[in-house]
């Protein structure tokens, strides 16, 4: 009878020495990179998720917040949000002066960064000049503006002036303006910033394509829809997630300026939370608002993210 062969499997070649200290280097690294990290996390945690999960909790009591008792209601006060009418229109106010705000503020910045991107002399001056509001802070320019918009205000003496005393207008006590009248001041103030985003992405784009294209024969409206706005798609898409952001969460303009009023005409989710809180004692049920709020923000800013990059990456 024939003896038996085993037969082993060859031996695995040793890793290169190169490799593996390249593979050691970045254990390290990426073990360094966590020690770093941790405690900034655990103080993140600390401060901001743990108060933020145990304040969500709230959303589910009837808590009033000054009583140390609190009762659970489950999902009563979400349910409440539904029959609620002010709720209602506020979270319609606030989508569309966030829609308002985006198209509005994106279109004037735009506009406002061609206009500097020339080669005019007073180009610096001008920059400087339309980018000033955006650095007061949002409480001096409501009350500004407040003031300005007053019936006796200066908006109102200049029309007058001018023999235009029949577009004079209560711009914050007539309720179908005064939410415009909130729209164009945050317009006014954020313009300048939108356009310091176009006009950097602008200036990123080589002049040799301006050149190319005009080679080519394409007037500035060609050159603009089919050269220009396509390479300005990373600028956009920054330019309108934060316009969005800022339109959904605005509180301090309108409070400053109408509080709200007059009735709820110009009342957003961020005033409604602030009046069920802290006027009303509904501490839970702000909480509840709060939370839509959030989801509001992290669905239609994510959503939005979504489309512009799928939009950047096709034009590429």
């Amino acid at each position: 009878m024939p003896a038996r062969t085993r037969t082993r499997p060859a031996p695995e070649a040793p890793a290169p020495p190169a490799t593996t200290a390249r593979v050691a280097t970045g254990k390290k690294r990426r073990n360094t990179m966590w020690l770093f990290l941790l405690p900034a996390l655990a103080l993140y945690a600390f401060v901001v998720l743990v108060p933020s999960g145990r304040g969500a909790l709230l959303a589910f009591t009837d808590w009033d917040g000054l009583s140390p008792d609190r009762a659970w209601v489950g999902l009563q006060n979400f349910t409440a949000i539904l029959d609620d009418a002010d709720a209602r229109a506020a979270v319609g106010q606030t989508l569309l002066i966030a829609v308002a705000i985006t198209i509005i503020q994106n279109g004037v910045g735009l506009l406002l960064a061609l206009g500097v991107n020339t080669r005019i002399k007073s180009r610096n001056v001008l920059r400087v000049f339309l980018f000033a509001p955006a650095v007061m802070t949002p409480v001096v320019t409501g009350a500004l503006w407040k003031n300005l918009l007053a019936p006796d205000g200066a908006v109102n003496w200049a029309l007058d002036s001018t023999g235009l005393g029949g577009l004079k207008q209560d711009w914050l006590g007539d309720p179908n303006i005064a939410l415009w009248s909130i729209v164009g001041v945050v317009v006014w103030q954020f313009a300048g910033y939108s356009m310091v985003i176009f006009l950097a992405g602008l200036q990123g784009i080589p002049q040799d394509v301006y050149e190319a294209a005009e080679v080519d024969g394409a007037g500035p409206w060609t050159r603009f829809r089919h050269v220009v706005f396509p390479l300005l798609a990373p600028a956009t898409t920054i330019n309108l997630m934060l316009s969005i952001i800022g339109g959904l969460k605005l509180f301090d303009q309108v409070w400053v300026m109408t509080g709200g009023g007059p009735g709820h005409s110009t009342d957003t989710l961020s005033t409604l939370i602030y009046k069920d809180a802290f006027q009303f004692g509904e501490f839970a049920y702000s909480i509840a608002l709060a939370i839509v709020l959030t989801v509001f923000v992290a669905i239609i800013s994510s959503g939005q993210y979504w489309l512009l990059r799928r939009q950047e990456e096709s034009s590429r």
